[in-house]
């Protein structure tokens, strides 16, 4: 178990957590912090606290977070710090909410909303992804809710809900371990200035699409076979455009999705467990009909899902809809909603990080320098290792 050094702004955010504890003054706590600033840590110091403390000792606490992959990340953060108690859980929210109901086979008919969570404090980690209709299904449990995210990121996908929009508590100093990171040095400056200037910094790297070669270059950087990568862009015609080249290279040559494809999930569908942004690959793929395909997908959280898909959402620019009389089949007749997903929007991406990520700087007309500043830090914070970055001069 490794010894934790709180800085001042994290002291401060734990004093202010234990006395919102102590007096219930609130159903809900938010804390903010940039990319850098300690929050799983401070997660962890705080579980160690609850455990020294007379009141909370005996006490259970449900961690959770959006996607599968970032449920695992704080579930090992928790563990090397020793912070995982066994009458704890560290599940996605949606594991905390809901349970599966089998067949008499054991499969998975469907997920409902369960009566009541076994925990005494619910802590979400990565809240800038929780959006209302999730917010509303936690509240109604009526127990605590300490919210940890991101308060520099773009609000979630649907609607314009954003938990971290008024953070009670904000942590804005980076830590000692992340001051040469050379990612979180950048994210700083997009926070503040909004540029990224053209060059190499170590692990990251600016190129021009003026360039002759920029599309060679990033043809090498997808093409490398031995780790992950996320490739984010700004407007769905550039998406698109991304996911054909990046396909061709990878040798696929049907026009829809097939066996080993990268796809993403673009609606929410509890009974089925898969929601909005959810990215996965093709484990099995057949025609069904004129409007479907028969899917099997494995998410990257290692969930599946097995159902009907629709032919007419790939690569379409804008996620149809029945309200806005762009599907093609009746509603009562839907199945789910895929597209390919080797390249993501900024908004896509949120919740998702890769060892490699590929930034497209786009900035939309509608957006004002803040939106702008916003999207870019959303985008450069997905990346781990390494950044590499193409704009125009």
């Amino acid at each position: 178990m490794s010894e934790i050094t709180l800085t001042p702004d994290q002291q401060t955010a734990l004093s202010d957590i234990m006395g919102w504890l102590k007096t219930s003054a609130s159903p809900y706590l938010v804390v903010g912090g940039y990319a850098g600033t300690g929050k799983t840590t401070l997660i962890a110091y705080l579980r160690r606290e609850l455990e020294a403390n007379k009141t909370w000792k005996s006490k259970k606490v449900a961690f959770c977070s959006y996607t599968g992959k970032a449920t695992s990340v704080l579930k090992t953060k928790l563990k090397e710090n020793g912070a995982l108690r066994p009458s704890d859980s560290c599940t996605t929210i949606h594991g905390l909410m809901y349970r599966p109901v089998l067949d008499d086979g054991g499969q998975i008919l469907t997920w409902d909303r369960s009566n009541s969570i076994p925990a005494d404090l619910i802590i979400i980690d990565e809240g800038s992804m929780v959006n209302s209709i999730i917010w509303n299904d936690l509240r109604a449990f009526r127990v605590p809710i300490l919210v940890f995210g991101d308060h520099g990121q773009l609000p979630p996908v649907e609607g314009s809900f954003n938990l971290m929009e008024q953070a009670h508590v904000r942590l804005e100093t980076i830590v000692r371990q992340a001051h040469d990171n050379p990612i979180i040095r950048l994210s700083r400056h997009v926070r503040e200035g909004g540029t990224i200037p053209f060059g190499d910094f170590r692990t990251v790297h600016k190129y021009s699409l003026s360039d002759s070669d920029a599309w060679e270059k990033f043809e090498s950087i997808v093409s490398r076979p031995s780790d992950e990568y996320l490739c984010i862009c700004g407007t769905n015609r550039t998406r698109i455009g991304l996911n054909g080249r990046i396909r061709a290279l990878k040798d696929f040559e049907s026009e829809g999705p097939v066996t080993n494809d990268r796809v993403i999930c673009l609606r929410n569908n509890h009974a089925k467990a898969i929601f909005n942004g959810m990215l996965g690959t093709v484990t099995r793929m057949k025609e069904s009909g004129e409007h479907w395909y028969q899917a099997e997908i494995t998410f990257d959280e290692t969930t599946k899902f097995d159902g009907k898909i629709l032919k007419y959402q790939f690569n379409q620019p804008k996620t149809l809809s029945d309200k806005t009389g762009t599907l093609p089949v009746k509603e009562k007749d839907f199945g789910d909603l895929f597209d390919f997903g080797y390249a993501l929007t900024a908004h896509k991406a949120q919740g998702s990080e890769a060892d490699r990520v590929i930034v497209f700087e786009e900035r939309m007309p509608a957006y004002d320098d803040e939106m702008w500043r916003r999207w870019l830090y959303t985008a450069v914070t997905r990346a781990r290792e390494e950044l590499f970055i193409f704009g125009r001069e």
